[in-house]
């Protein structure tokens, strides 16, 4: 993974981490190839680079596989699942083969195909949803409270799995919730976001929210993805927790984004009992104190200027519309 030139497979390659990873890795030189379950898909473009993109099932072994067999990928990141924001349980049998059984597919298919091929799975702190203790790091227990986090987690212990029993380098990247302008407008930043830009440009409407004193801890996609690189570039496999090690309210994320715009949050948005999720027994934050010592990671943007970028990216959006 290290040399210049790689071949590297992203599956899940259209969805937000896909493309910043897609991006760092052809910057540095290497070779890139993304993975989807879509028909309609045969490449990505990044930046007018067009990444080819195939078709892989992932939950038949052949043909995973026969995908190892063409594409000879030097390295794996799958950051490919089925994701929610809010309904983590959303068609629970689905989300249990893509974000769970098919992991198993990619990692028996490396071992009988191509044994040297590195492999990082994509993980997610909702593993950590029933934690009882804060910080959370790699060495807190699992405890999901969703079929989602159950996936992910069954999936990363399959991942350690391999690596002990089998040899394989491969690792988790446990990934606390990260933002960008390529998030889908329905998770919750990206929305607060949105409407700010939307009512500042003199839509009316009002943004409804769930509980604004839950709080997460957020983060920049883009530095997230550069984690998972430098795991796969390091010289033993090893989970890493990647996080910012900050919490903050939704309460937050409003007052920074509405403030961007010269607005007052609390004249913008309502309180839905609907929209609130059951409360969790504790802080939801990561320690990624491994990563920053040993792989040399760090966060590049703070809270308020992961916020500001955001509402300044859906502020463009509607310039441009207006344009066009």
């Amino acid at each position: 993974m290290v040399e210049t030139s790689a071949r590297v497979l992203i599956t899940g390659v259209s969805g937000q981490d896909g493309w910043y990873l897609a991006k760092r890795l052809l910057d540095l030189g290497h070779d890139v190839v993304g993975s989807t379950h879509r028909t309609d898909l045969s490449s990505l473009d990044v930046e007018g680079k067009l990444v080819p993109v195939i078709q892989v099932d992932g939950l038949d072994l052949s043909n995973v596989r026969a995908a190892l067999r063409n594409q000879r990928p030097t390295a794996i990141f799958n950051l490919a699942a089925r994701a929610s924001s809010a309904q983590l349980f959303d068609d629970p049998l689905a989300t249990a083969d893509v974000n769970g059984r098919a992991v198993a597919f990619w990692l028996e298919a490396i071992r009988q195909e191509s044994p040297g091929t590195r492999f990082c799975q994509a993980s997610s702190s909702e593993i950590f949803a029933g934690a009882q203790l804060s910080p959370q790091d790699e060495s807190t227990a699992a405890r999901p409270l969703s079929a989602y986090g159950a996936a992910k987690a069954y999936a990363d212990h399959l991942v350690a799995a391999y690596r002990s029993a089998q040899g394989l380098f491969a690792c988790s990247a446990v990934l606390y919730p990260h933002e960008s302008p390529r998030r889908p407008s329905h998770f919750l930043m990206r929305k607060v976001a949105r409407a700010a830009a939307r009512i500042a440009a003199g839509f009316r409407e009002r943004l409804a929210l769930g509980d604004v004193t839950a709080a997460r801890d957020w983060g920049y996609a883009p530095d997230y993805v550069e984690a998972m690189r430098l795991m796969l570039s390091a010289r033993e496999p090893r989970d890493y927790v990647v996080a910012s090690g900050e919490a903050h309210t939704v309460r937050e994320v409003c007052e920074v984004a509405f403030a961007h715009v010269g607005l007052d949050w609390c004249q913008h948005v309502d309180a839905s009992d609907a929209l609130k999720r059951p409360a969790e027994p504790i802080l939801r934050v990561g320690d990624a104190a491994r990563a920053r010592q040993e792989l040399g990671w760090a966060p590049t943007r703070s809270f308020e200027q992961l916020v500001r970028l955001l509402v300044d990216a859906d502020r463009a959006a509607l310039a441009e519309e207006a344009r066009i």
